[in-house]
């Protein structure tokens, strides 16, 4: 018995068909069996026929099993299903292909969750000729529950859009309930229905399995014709399947108000419907579905839908039609609304000029820095800031900032413009050089002759840039990647902190630029300060003399809206006792000690989030308590200490996506629970010898171009010209000495 049984229906893919079967057979997990349905077994019936006959000849794993045409996708499924021997099966449109990698990451889910009854997973869609179009089910990781649960625990469930082929099935659970593929279209929505509704365990894996092909002539559920009678179909079969099922009311609630949104889609799309008589015969039939299935005390959504439900349960089809005829000529309003704002837009302060400062020459003596999105005078823009006042006196700089408190905490002496601002354009169109640890908003143009210059902001543990696509929740927060390319499109260079991160970049963020390898210029100052230093920053930052202090640093997860500090601050800091202070630094999307007042006044626990600089903060720490954020590799500069507390780490790993597995490459010792933590500092391990030797060999990786000279690298290359081979040599790690950790007061 194979683990996996994956049906591939055959029919009209002939030039799609190898493609399909070449990305099954070639997944790096080999325990699978392929069923090719065809409409004959004969292999001079057809091409497809012959295409799987030729690929059953070759690998024993791909069987055939017959469908007639006429049956159409349902039937070779059914049919598919009956011949399956496999644990659990797998629907593949001939047409369609696995992603590399699929099946093992399906088979690790599976085993992680004990194998539940069902497994959702998420496809992309693959136009015909302009390529992928992202990930499509982003909406079903949105909070979903960690490891297995019912239809009643999620609330994104059930979905009537979520296709066959984004889900693994276990077989026995299809054969006990005797599920099968309803005749007709639209047939995915009630199997998906039928399938969760009778799911005693279901998982989630947020990752693209399956690549599914938009053909050129579009999907048969798009074009029109009577077939879209179907649906109604189809919602009278999930609607009686889930009454049958004796459903909680919150779920019979959900079923009916999704597919009776599909519904009113289609009545509101006349393209589908292309007669008056048909629309109206449509309406009428799904009015009378409307009033037999509305589950009792069912209250219909706020706003225009809620509208287009009441009508439609009324019956009032003229008046249906006069609203969709008002939100037609409402959105065409809308539409010439948003041209005349982006027209008044453009004469905006500041933004009126723009056009007429491109006209000016470039000055090439000008150069821009800015750090995430305008917060302050920080990150590697400062320090290459720095550098330049120093080495390049010539240059002209200026700092933007988004306001005026941002302003305030400039340097004496640093211009700083305003985002925004007519200065902001001014220097955005005529500036030689632009520096940047994110990126510039899209309206700013890059001029010939310009010099841009991406510093980057943290050594990439999750997935960056385009390798987000396959993690649906990473991939939403980063926004459309066309135009992600298209900002990368400007970067002349790109600073890389280690050899890690310059192979990252490469595939994150593929492009022309020079890779910059010459380590990070924010952390020379790990290599640059002293004792005093070190001294004197404690002393700002209120850390008590004598006393050991432990940075807390947790990352943003891209699977949560809020911040919430994933540890027990209270208890963490009661168990360290008298002898540490904690320095929280919350990640800067969100505020820092929020609801820990009273452990902040009670000296344990200083909230050090709105600090300027993390160096600093990082140069009065003695040790480091982090779950997955870059500020590791930076710190592993200082060869102090390193905890990692990684309590969700497989959430966490599932839904961002990571480059390497950290808890088997980790910079000192890991904790997985708050009692392991503690007993990690009580015990003392997180200062002991293995530790010691993890941090040493995550240094060797990690810390390679890091060496105080960062900054000085970049400024000779870009803002002075010099060549790569110029450029001051790379430090060995052996013979570099970071900055002091604050003497230890010795236990009694």
């Amino acid at each position: 018995m194979s683990r996996f049984s994956i049906i591939v229906p055959t029919h009209d893919v002939p030039g799609r068909l190898a493609d399909c079967l070449a990305s099954v057979l070639g997944q790096s997990f080999a325990d699978f069996e392929v069923i090719a349905v065809v409409d004959s077994l004969d292999a001079a019936a057809g091409p497809s026929p012959a295409i799987a006959a030729e690929h059953a000849a070759r690998d024993p794993r791909v069987r055939r099993t017959q469908s007639p045409p006429d049956a159409g996708l349902p039937g070779a499924r059914n049919a598919g299903a009956d011949t399956a021997t496999g644990d659990y099966l797998l629907f593949l449109d001939g047409d369609d292909t696995l992603t590399p990698g699929a099946l093992a990451a399906l088979d690790a889910r599976l085993t992680e969750c004990d194998d539940p009854d069902l497994l959702l997973f998420d496809h992309e869609r693959v136009h015909w000729f302009e390529g992928s179009q992202g990930p499509a089910l982003e909406r079903l990781w949105a909070d979903a529950p960690a490891g297995t649960f019912t239809v009643a625990d999620h609330p994104a469930l059930p979905d009537p859009l979520v296709p066959a082929f984004a889900a693994a099935h276990r077989r026995a659970f299809v054969t006990e309930h005797g599920l099968v593929f309803a005749p007709g279209m639209f047939t995915d929505a009630v199997w998906g229905l039928q399938t969760v509704l009778r799911a005693g365990r279901i998982a989630v894996l947020d990752r693209v399995c399956v690549r599914h092909l938009l053909r050129r002539r579009g999907a048969r559920h798009r074009t029109p014709g009577d077939h879209h009678m179907d649906l109604l179909v189809q919602f009278e079969r999930a609607m009686a399947g889930a009454v049958a099922l004796d459903v909680p009311a919150p779920v019979l609630a959900r079923v009916f108000r999704r597919f009776t949104h599909e519904v009113l889609k289609t009545a509101s799309t006349p393209s589908r419907l292309p007669s008056a008589r048909l629309r109206r015969r449509f309406f009428r039939q799904a009015t009378r579905l409307y009033r037999l299935h509305r589950p009792a005390g069912f209250r219909p959504p706020p706003g225009s839908l809620g509208m287009q439900h009441r009508l439609l349960g009324a019956g009032a089809y003229g008046a249906f039609c006069a609203l969709r005829g008002i939100k037609s000529r409402v959105a065409r309003a809308l539409s010439l609304l948003r041209e005349v704002w982006a027209k008044a837009e453009r004469r905006l302060p500041g933004r009126d000029a723009y056009a007429a400062f491109l006209k000016r020459p470039v000055d090439e003596d000008l150069a821009v820095f800015s750090a995430y999105w305008g917060r302050g005078y920080s990150c590697n823009p400062a320090a290459i800031h720095a550098k330049a006042r120093e080495l390049a006196p010539h240059i002209k700089t200026v700092f933007l900032v988004s306001d005026a408190a941002a302003r305030a905490g400039l340097p004496e002496g640093v211009e700083g413009v305003e985002i925004g601002s007519r200065r902001y354009w001014e220097v955005m169109a005529t500036a030689k050089y632009t520096f940047n640890n994110v990126n510039f908003e899209m309206a700013v143009k890059k001029r010939p002759g310009t010099v841009h210059v991406q510093t980057q902001h943290g050594t990439p543990l999750k997935r960056m840039g385009v390798d987000q696509v396959d993690h649906p929740a990473a991939a939403a927060a980063a926004g459309p990647l066309g135009k992600l390319l298209q900002r990368v499109d400007r970067w002349d260079f790109n600073v890389s902190s280690n050899r890690h991160s310059t192979e990252v970049w490469e595939r994150a963020y593929p492009g022309a630029y020079e890779s910059l390898d010459v380590g990070y210029p924010r952390n020379d100052a790990f290599y640059r300060a002293s004792a005093d230093d070190v001294t004197a920053i404690r002393a700002r930052l209120g850390v008590p003399e004598g006393r050991i202090a432990v940075l807390y640093a947790p990352t943003h997860r891209d699977y949560r809206t809020d911040f919430a500090v994933q540890l027990d601050l209270p208890a963490f800091c009661d168990a360290l006792g008298e002898r540490f202070v904690v320095l929280m630094r919350a990640h800067h999307f969100y505020e820092g000690s929020a609801g820990l007042e009273e452990v902040v006044r009670s000296g344990k626990l200083i909230d050090v989030t709105e600090h300027r600089s993390p160096e600093e903060v990082c140069l009065a720490a003695d040790a480091l308590v982090t779950d997955y954020s870059s500020i590791m590799f930076d710190y592993a500069n200082l060869d102090r200490p390193i905890v990692v507390y990684a309590d969700d780490w497989d959430v966490y790993r599932e839904t961002r996506g990571v480059y390497f597995d950290l808890l088997a490459e980790p910079p000192g010792v890991v904790a997985r629970t708050p009692d392991e933590l503690t007993a990690a500092f009580r015990s003392g391990a997180w200062d002991g010898g293995r530790a010691r030797a993890l941090r040493a060999a995550f240094r060797e990786r990690f810390c390679d171009l890091d060496d105080g000279l960062a900054a000085e690298r970049v400024v000779r290359r870009v803002l002075l010209g010099e060549s790569v081979a110029e450029l001051p040599p790379v430090v060995p790690l052996c013979e570099r000495v970071p900055a002091p950790a604050a003497p230890r007061v010795p236990q009694h």
